[in-house]
């Protein structure tokens, strides 16, 4: 009986100790994890601001063609290109500040 006691007290020393090693390793690994995400945001960034200025482009050429042709829907379609274009701009610079 003695010898079953001795073993389990053992048994849930090393339990304890082993549970308590490993939460390191997964903090570690957390740790690793939001490095390597906020690694990926001056890239995203930079690209987002390189599609906003291809949209832009793009945004201007098409209000250029109706404001040519006469069309009176120009100043809608104008508004809404340059709005799309702040709304990149403003989302990446928001998403950088919220998660770094």
């Amino acid at each position: 009986m003695r010898n079953k006691k001795v073993l389990l007290s053992a048994a849930l020393v090393v339990s304890a100790v082993s549970s308590a090693l490993a939460q390191g390793n997964g903090l570690a690994g957390i740790n690793d994890a939001t490095n390597m995400v906020t690694s990926y945001f001056d890239p995203g960034t930079k690209l987002i601001y390189a599609i906003g200025a291809v949209v832009g482009l793009i945004g201007g050429i098409k209000v250029y063609n109706k404001f040519s042709s006469g069309d009176p829907d120009t100043s809608k379609t104008a508004a809404s290109w340059f709005g799309a274009c702040i709304f990149l701009i403003v989302s990446a610079t928001v998403l950088r500040s919220f998660f770094l």
